[in-house]
This record gives structure tokens, C-alpha cells and sequence, in this order.
């Protein structure tokens, strides 16, 4: 079994002492905490990828700065607070991680972090598709 990195790690404990229903509260948190896009995306937002299983409009982008450190940018409307905090929990769990730790990370963090009873299984399957939308980017940037 391979171990979080810190960041995902940290998210899921939180998440996993909460009762269920703070756990949804503590997903608002995240949703109100989402980092806005760096201007280069604000202007071009065709660099952008719809993340189509998700049943709000989400888009993402990752990209490696100099020192190779993974960066997540996401966007989701403020009304969808849901996919808008499981964007949040991916772009500030794997901030700063190296490509090796990033593509480790198990297909099935949003699973583990407790909230299957909170959300519906659709909502859960959007998150699970970010991340594998961010990991397939980030393969292709390496390649």
C-alpha cells in the first residue's frame, strides 16, 4: 500500500473525524477555499479541460513549474459547491507534489475520505474523473 502524501493524507483525516454530517460542512469549507486561476488561464480559458462527468461545468489544467512541482488549477461554479470543494480538495491536496507523487496518489482518494453517504455515487464518480483527468495531463506533459 503506498502512503498519501502529507497534504491528501491530512485532508482525508479531517475529513474521516468528522460525523457525516460536518463532513459536508467541512467540503463547504473547501468549495469557498477553491484557489482562483492564475490570470494566464482567466484570459485563456481554451487552455482549459472540461472535466465532462461531472454534472457542473469543470475545467482544469495542471502544469509543472521550474522545480517540478505539480499545480492543479480548477474552475466550478460557486453554485455547485459539491464539485467546487472536490475541485478545492485536488488542487490544494496535490499542490506541490513532485509528478512521481501525483501519479501515485490511489484512483480512489475521493472514495476514502468519507463522504460516499453524504454524496451521491454520480458526484463521487466526477471526482474520481478529475483526478484521472489531472493525472492523464500531467503523463502527457511528461511525455
Amino acid at each position: 500500500m503506498i502512503a498519501l502524501p502529507a497534504q491528501l493524507a491530512e485532508i482525508q483525516e479531517d475529513f474521516l473525524a468528522l460525523e457525516q454530517k460536518d463532513r459536508l460542512l467541512l467540503l463547504l469549507e473547501f468549495a469557498n477555499d477553491l484557489p482562483e486561476l492564475p490570470q494566464e488561464f482567466q484570459d485563456h480559458p481554451d487552455l482549459l479541460e472540461r472535466v465532462v462527468e461531472c454534472q457542473s461545468p469543470v475545467f482544469i489544467f495542471v502544469d509543472l513549474d521550474v522545480g517540478g512541482a505539480f499545480h492543479l488549477h480548477a474552475t466550478a461554479p460557486r453554485e455547485s459547491p459539491t464539485t467546487r470543494g472536490f475541485a478545492s480538495i485536488l488542487a490544494q491536496g496535490l499542490d506541490g507534489l513532485s509528478a512521481d507523487q501525483v501519479l501515485a496518489v490511489p484512483d480512489d482518494y475521493p472514495q476514502s475520505i468519507g463522504l460516499s453517504e453524504a454524496v451521491s455515487p454520480l458526484r463521487l464518480r466526477g471526482m474520481s474523473a478529475m483526478l484521472g483527468r489531472a493525472k492523464r495531463q500531467l503523463r502527457e506533459r511528461l511525455a
